[in-house]
């Protein structure tokens, strides 16, 4: 199992809308979630010092192939069409990663 955490910022403009796309997540969303090997998956908002709002994701990978699966997960018409939703509420960071939707973070710390 690997822990993943990641980063990306919140448009204010579409705080509301984000929070009510994920008070009701589609099922075949979390299904495919489920399918892909992810567990443990959440997502925080917090409003930092700079005035604007980021988001924090957490899950845990089970499988053995995170590449393969991410490409299953993207290749769903249902998953497409909830980024679609989704993407317009976010603002990526500017120093992401080449490739990157949300910021990849380091952890630095984790207790069993």
């Amino acid at each position: 199992m690997k822990r993943y955490g990641s980063l990306i910022g919140v448009r204010d403009e579409k705080l509301a809308e984000y929070k009510k796309l994920h008070a009701a997540v589609w099922p075949d969303v979390l299904k495919m979630i489920k399918t892909c090997n992810i567990k443990n998956y959440s997502i925080y908002l917090r409003k930092l010092s700079d005035g604007r709002h980021y988001l924090f994701s957490y899950f845990e990978y089970t499988g053995s192939d995170f590449a393969a699966d991410m490409a299953k997960m993207a290749a769903d018409p249902t998953t497409q069409k909830w980024w679609s939703e989704c993407m317009p509420c976010q603002q990526p960071l500017d120093d992401r990663a080449p490739g990157e939707w949300w910021a990849n973070m380091e952890e630095v710390f984790h207790q069993d």
